[in-house]
């Protein structure tokens, strides 16, 4: 049997950079002929695409973990790692994509509309890449970052010109089976229809989807029965059809105590901000199954009631199919009218992403601990920089060390007060940490060492010409005071003999 699925957790996680290559190109004659490495490839996306041809989200429900693929890695001779391959994941028009807190991020509502739910990861850069004139054979590279990993939330929302709403075993199903080519399960007990049906109707030259939602109960907004799960599935809709059963056999039930639970209901359900209240939106009142003869008395006599309250009423009957061209017609004006409108309707202004480089690049907050104020660097520039820091080489660190300090965190550590010697993390709860040293600022170019090392970060055990003299000092005071207490030690045993 297939299940209707319109709402999924997506676990999606997108490719990781490649890392960068750390290279020399060697020749005959041309031993060291300069660095060669090449960068690592960027990590594949995972993008959401809104595709006509898909109707349901089953195949993530039963498939939520996806992941698109790793770059590769730089090799020598300037041959840079592939890009990882992205990942297309096509989902039903009308899918509302939203963080793991519930935050709106994108609404598919266009076919081949695509939005990039993961990004992928960076490639490292290698050291050819690295070099420049003042650091002409860099003996480190980049590494690349992991791209993004996390939940997204898909919701389906039904994209349909027209809603059918009613009590269940109104009718609905078989008036949406009557008047289009869609074939859903029907049968003579409640709830038999569990999600929205959807038809194609011809009404002259008009062409116009109608949404069949089930479930829908007194406290159906409150989240009784089904109601609650599929009122969103109106939300899109143009123009609300109350298919009110004439034919009921529950005892206390009419066609106009119906209809007013179901207003109630629409009204309680909140829409989104910018959209057309449901019950503001052109409704339309069809009194079904009128084939039977005491269905046809009452709703010969409940029509003046419901024309009083300013409905337009059909009579109809999805056995005979008596009244449905009418109904149609009618349904068929009014989505055109809709369309005309939308039309001539000013565009909605465009969404400009403007870039981030007006705002600080990082933030440097102070928390107590333990033993002793810790120092938080947090920023995208500074996590993405440790990201890419191989921290086993020396050369690699004094690099991270040169553009956090062409960054400012160098002077907004000295402004928050922080003291060499303080604990600095780097990111979150597994963030880097390190005892800051204010000394790894100095210009990381202009220092000679062997390849992967960086003499800032090694004890110099040689002594200073102020430690040589002063310890010479030391050492001369300590002779002088030994000497000055063997002469006195002589001169007391000396006393001693000349009394005897």
């Amino acid at each position: 049997m297939v299940t209707f699925v319109d709402r999924v957790t997506l676990h999606l996680r997108a490719g990781k950079g490649g890392n960068g290559c750390v290279s020399v190109k060697r020749e005959k004659f041309k031993p060291l002929a300069g660095p060669d490495g090449a960068n690592g490839g960027h990590g594949g996306d995972v993008v959401l695409v809104a595709d006509p041809q898909v109707t349901t989200l089953l195949s993530y429900h039963h498939s939520p973990h996806r992941s698109a693929g790793n770059g590769g890695f730089g090799m020598g001779d300037h041959r840079s790692g592939a890009a990882g391959e992205h990942l297309e994941l096509p989902v039903p028009l009308g899918t509302v994509v939203k963080d793991a807190d519930g935050k709106t991020l994108v609404d598919l509502i266009e076919p081949g509309m695509r939005f990039v739910a993961a990004p992928g990861g960076i490639g490292g850069l290698g050291n050819a890449t690295l070099a420049s004139p003042k650091r002409k054979a860099p003996g480190f590279a980049l590494l690349g970052t992991p791209g993004w990993e996390g939940d997204v939330i898909l919701e389906l929302k039904t994209v349909a010109d027209v809603a059918l709403v009613g009590f269940p075993s109104a009718g609905k199903s078989s008036l949406i089976a009557a008047i289009s080519a869609a074939r859903p399960k029907i049968a003579d007990y409640p709830f038999t229809t569990l999600h929205p049906n959807l038809g194609v109707v011809e009404a002259g030259d008009v062409r116009f989807t109608v949404a069949d939602v089930p479930g829908l109960i007194e406290g159906a907004s409150e989240g009784r029965g089904l109601g609650l799960e599929f009122l969103r599935h109106v939300e899109r809709c143009t123009a609300l059809v109350h298919v009110l059963d004439c034919a009921t056999l529950d005892p206390g039930r009419d066609p106009l105590s119906d209809l007013d639970v179901i207003v109630a209901e629409l009204g309680a359900y909140p829409v989104p901000e910018g959209q057309t209240p449901l019950l503001e939106r052109p409704q339309v009142v069809v009194l079904n199954k009128i084939d039977v003869p005491e269905a046809q008395e009452l709703a010969d006599f409940v029509r003046p009631d419901l024309e009083a309250r300013g409905y337009r009423v059909f009579e109809i009957s999805t056995v005979s199919h008596a009244g449905l061209r009418e109904l149609t017609f009618a349904l068929g004006e009014i989505v055109a009218e809709h369309r005309i409108a939308a039309a001539s309707a000013p565009a909605p202004e465009r969404i400009v992403i403007r870039p981030q480089g007006s705002e600080k690049d990082f933030t440097v907050r102070v928390e107590g601990g333990t033993y002793g104020p810790v120092y938080r660097v947090e920023g995208v520039k500074p996590l993405r920089w440790v990201q890419q820091t191989d921290f086993q080489n020396e050369e690699a660190v004094g690099y991270l060390a040169d553009r956090l300090e062409k960054l400012g965190v160098e002077d907004e550590l000295f402004r928050v007060g922080a003291t060499p010697g303080a604990t600095v993390v780097i990111g979150g709860d597994d963030g880097v940490v390190f005892d800051w040293q204010p000394a790894l600022t100095s210009a990381a170019e202009l220092m000679t060492a062997p390849r992967g090392t960086d003499p800032r970060l090694a004890q110099n055990p040689r002594r200073t010409t102020s430690q040589r003299r002063e310890r010479y000092h030391e050492r001369m005071d300590a002779k002088a005071d030994a000497r000055a207490e063997l002469e006195a030690e002589r001169i007391a045993q000396r006393d001693g003999e000349v009394e005897e």
